[in-house]
């Protein structure tokens, strides 16, 4: 489990395991990628998203926000 308190944008990756974003405060534009076609889906404070193993996927705050990230330990 990690913290993040930040407004820059993460780098597109993909994880070994589910990884769940829990958005505390703020915004973040979730970008994700699924059959080549890249989506955005806006997560304001309060709302929870989950990234499968194997989804590409990068978050892009906007502005400052705090993102609750939960991962297996060791994720890649």
């Amino acid at each position: 489990m990690r913290l993040h308190w930040t407004d820059q944008p993460y780098v597109w990756h993909v994880n070994d395991g589910k990884e769940v974003f829990v958005v505390l405060d703020g915004a973040v534009d979730m970008h994700y990628r699924t059959n080549d076609t890249e989506k955005v889906q806006r997560l304001e404070a309060g709302d929870i998203m989950a990234a499968e193993a194997g989804d590409e996927h990068v978050a892009h705050p906007v502005g400052e926000a705090r993102i609750l990230v939960v991962e297996k330990k060791g994720s890649v």
